[in-house]
């Protein structure tokens, strides 16, 4: 067998070639000629730059209002901040004017807003979101399109989709009295037919986002891979193409419908999953936050993953590589998103890496109208029940049933002048998963007591592989960086 290389590894020979900053090559009196002065990766925003950031925002209705009357305090956390951060997941359109439809394929569900939202999450405080998620195209490129108006016309600045791929990798620029803040927007997870493309000659661009591909090995243990490698010689002659039987000979790797393995020899009767980034996405991704702090004055870089499941509260093992490689090339925070539940927090570099924050808006049961496609899926009859009744059934009491989707925090970062991270305060929120009306469920709030410390305490757990250590004060997480 083939020795396996661990794909966390990055060769300083690699980072070289095409991580570092562009130089030109010149003549003797043009020396510095294309070559980014050496400051260029510092931040210049005032002292004490602050950004509030939070997950997913799964909203349906405005809700500002009815926040300012039953969570005021939490408003006022979201709008003493310069920057205010989400993961805008659903498509908002008024259904009768956007001219276009449900896509074939969503992201798990065709979500839904109201037109209203974009204005209403600006209202709020949020001045910059995330678009590049796997429910971009729910509604189809007209539908993704129709939502970046409503959040251009609202003053919230969005980075993730564009009419071609360059445009989707492109950061975005906000610009508030603190600074000018830049935002690469990544996602892993996205359905297919989302995924930007650039022009190439007589064919034209696609639209949709900008996409991290990534391949996954399910690693077992040579015993089993062998046994795999059975099954997968033993089908029909002329069914497995013999350019996939050259590839896994090379790579001894056993591709059985569909699914790649490999072996590990330690790991027993169990599995594991490793993850590979597509070479070409992840070098052009790392060029557009470099470019996004090369023309700011503080870059931020997001994903949206569901890697290795949305059941892990570990990150996949590619997103600390891609994490630390953006900070390498000028980003100041990496936010990610996705698996609806917390995960770690890192400090690299003194720049906080936060691996999900899990959900902020979650109003999943109050999705309406519903495709026809979604009863179907679930082959329930839409004349049988209400659509709160169907949501109820399929995501409240199905796939989201559980507590751990309904408790989250908001994380405050504090940096001085040049971006160096000083504090982080992380204040849990709790989304009324019990004891509330079915109409409540997914809307945030300050967390309880009880439910603070048990948030805290999850998040001092899931840290503490990366060195970090939050203390607790008061129901609020603190994580003390610098002087």
């Amino acid at each position: 067998m083939k020795k396996i290389v661990n794909n966390s590894v990055f060769s300083a020979a690699v980072a070289s070639t095409f991580l570092a900053a562009p130089t030109v090559a010149a003549d003797p009196t043009h020396a510095n000629e294309g070559k980014m002065a050496s400051n260029w990766i510092q931040a210049n925003v005032s002292n004490g730059f602050t950004l509030t950031a939070v997950g997913d925002l799964i909203i349906t209705e405005p809700i500002h209002q009815r926040m300012k009357r039953t969570s005021p305090d939490l408003l006022k956390l979201l709008q003493n901040a310069d920057v205010i951060f989400g993961n805008f997941e659903d498509t908002a359109i008024d259904i009768n004017k956007f001219g276009g439809y449900p896509d074939a394929m969503s992201g798990g569900g065709w979500l839904i807003s109201s037109p209203k939202v974009p204005a209403d999450l600006r209202a709020m405080g949020f001045n910059l979101v995330a678009r590049a998620n796997n429910h971009t195209t729910d509604w189809g490129v007209k539908g993704m399109r129709y939502t970046n108006n409503l959040l251009d016309e609202a003053g919230i600045t969005h980075a993730g989709t564009g009419e071609t791929l360059a445009e989707a990798r492109a950061a975005r620029i906000l610009s508030v009295p603190a600074g000018r803040i830049s935002l690469v927007s990544i996602a892993s997870r996205f359905e297919l037919n989302s995924r930007a493309a650039d022009p190439l000659g007589q064919i034209p661009g696609r639209p949709g986002l900008n996409a991290l591909r990534t391949t996954r090995y399910v690693m077992v243990s040579p015993e089993r891979l062998a046994v795999l490698a059975k099954i997968r010689d033993a089908q029909p002659k002329g069914s497995v193409r013999k350019s996939l039987l050259e590839s896994d000979a090379k790579t001894d790797t056993v591709t059985l419908f569909g699914t790649k393995y490999r072996a590990s020899p330690g790991i027993g009767d169990g599995l594991a999953f490793t993850f590979s980034m597509d070479a070409q996405d992840r070098k052009e991704i790392i060029r557009a936050v470099r470019q996004g702090k090369q023309t700011s004055d503080f870059a931020i870089a997001t994903i949206h993953t569901h890697e290795p499941g949305n059941y892990s509260d570990v990150p996949p093992d590619f997103l600390p590589i891609l994490a630390r490689e953006s900070i390498d090339n000028g980003a100041d925070a990496f936010i990610g998103h996705g698996p609806h539940q917390l995960r770690g927090i890192e400090i690299y570099k003194g720049k906080p890496i936060f691996y999900s924050l899990g959900n902020f808006f979650f109003m999943d049961n109050t999705q309406q109208p519903i495709t026809r496609d979604e009863f179907e899926k679930d082959k329930v009859d839409p004349a049988s029940m209400t659509e709160a009744e169907f949501m109820e059934m399929r995501r409240v009491h199905g796939v989201f049933k559980e507590r751990v989707w309904f408790e989250s925090a908001v994380a405050v970062s504090r940096f001085d002048e040049q971006g160096n991270l000083r504090e982080i305060r992380l204040h849990p929120i709790e989304l009324h998963w019990e004891g509330g009306r079915d109409a409540d469920r997914g809307i945030p709030r300050i967390a309880s007591p009880e439910v603070a410390k048990r948030v805290l305490e999850q998040l001092q757990k899931l840290s503490r592989p990366f060195g970090t250590k939050i203390d607790i004060q008061n129901g609020v997480g603190l994580i003390r960086v610098g002087a």
